[in-house]
């Protein structure tokens, strides 16, 4: 861990362990406003923005650092889509908004010349946090080239949806909109925007695993049957060192896919790092209501906001199947003599920039 990151976890650490009741909040009270401009006063969403351009220049190894605490403590904000909206607006030269911008690769429409001007007519779909925004970035194919589009919210119309934690997932709908910025997607994330999507949801699936794998092994030391805690049970042993393995697995493929996305190209890395991710969900989630019992679905237990998450995030931004044909893809592609060369070329590549 680089002492950026280092500095970033901990001061991110200190920020949301003090608000780890930010999802009980929002369920009650909605938008966590003052809990949304503490990370823009401590610029937590410009981590992957240059300095020059007023951001703090970190990796996606630094961006780890920042996500994986949000992701443990369940923060209700789209500080994600944000991070990874301004450093696409940067480096594609568009002005970096002071309201929330968010991000979608799903896209629906096409631009249409209207004097000297593009205007857009269309859908973007599954916009997390879309109704508070002021922006959403997506990516369109036009005339043959990715385009990158900055629609601004106040020309959506908005159709209201939520994820099983409650969370905003809107589809805005466009009518001759004159967007905020237009520019080819050449940035490797602008053209990847799906996978970088993927990307900056990993650390925060891991927070999130870790975070049920905690309270699982708590509940289990606390919680007394037949005389003794039920941590105490082979069974249950069993099944939270299992819990315990597969998270370890999910953050090793997660780091490294961080650690590939600062160096180049990390498209196999974060395939096979968001189908683990999404394997381990399964069992995690099992094991840890499986362990609380009836008590972890009720509306006062803390354990329900990680796995609704999880269950979310699992689906979202592709699923067990999608990575699976996208891995199957790239190995067939290549051919099967390639497949260890290729695999252990990218562990030495990873532990070269370690």
């Amino acid at each position: 861990m680089s002492d950026l990151s280092q500095m970033l976890g901990e001061s991110v650490q200190r920020l949301f362990g003090d608000h780890a009741d930010a999802a009980a909040a929002a369920q009650r009270e909605g938008w966590q406003a003052r809990l949304w401009q503490q990370t823009q006063e401590l610029g937590l969403t410009l981590t992957l923005v240059s300095e020059d351009q007023g951001g703090i220049s970190g990796t996606w190894e630094d961006a780890y650092a920042v996500l994986h605490p949000a992701g443990f403590h369940q923060i209700p904000l789209p500080l994600a889509e944000n991070m990874l909206a301004a450093r696409l607006c940067s480096r594609a030269g568009f002005a970096l908004l002071q309201g929330i911008t968010s991000v979608s690769p799903y896209c629906e429409g096409a631009l249409r010349t209207d004097g000297s001007e593009l205007l857009f007519r269309g859908q973007v779909r599954a916009v997390p946090w879309g109704r508070h925004s002021e922006a959403v970035l997506t990516a369109l194919d036009h005339q043959g080239h990715l385009q990158l589009l900055l629609l601004p919210l106040a020309a959506a119309r908005i159709v209201e949806g939520v994820n099983l934690a409650g969370e905003p997932r809107d589809t805005l709908h466009f009518e001759a909109c004159r967007p905020l910025g237009i520019a080819p997607a050449q940035e490797r994330e602008a053209r990847q925007l799906l996978e970088h999507c993927a990307l900056m949801r990993l650390p925060q699936i891991v927070g999130c695993l870790e975070s049920a794998l905690v309270r699982s092994i708590q509940y289990a030391t606390e919680r007394k049957q037949f005389g003794r805690a039920i941590g105490q049970f082979q069974a249950v042993q069993q099944q939270l060192a299992l819990f315990g393995a597969d998270v370890a697995a999910v953050a090793c493929a997660v780091k490294a896919a961080c650690r590939a996305a600062s160096t180049g190209d990390a498209l196999f890395q974060i395939s096979a790092a968001k189908l683990r991710a999404n394997q381990a969900i399964g069992l995690a989630t099992a094991s840890a209501h499986q362990v609380h019992a009836a008590i972890g679905f009720t509306g006062d237990h803390p354990l329900h906001h990680a796995t609704q998450r999880l269950w979310s995030w699992r689906s979202e931004w592709g699923n067990d199947r999608f990575w699976s044909e996208r891995l199957g893809t790239m190995v067939a592609l290549r051919g099967a003599d390639h497949f260890w060369s290729d695999l252990t070329a990218r562990d030495d590549e990873s532990a070269g920039h370690a």
